[in-house]
């Protein structure tokens, strides 16, 4: 359960950081 637990928590980190770049580059573009 804790490697999912962990595993679910890298996942919403990288869409979330994915997500972040995304308006930052629409904002700068």
């Amino acid at each position: 359960q804790r490697r999912q637990a962990n595993i679910d928590l890298v996942t919403m980190t990288t869409l979330a950081g994915f997500a972040v770049m995304m308006v930052l580059d629409v904002a700068l573009g």
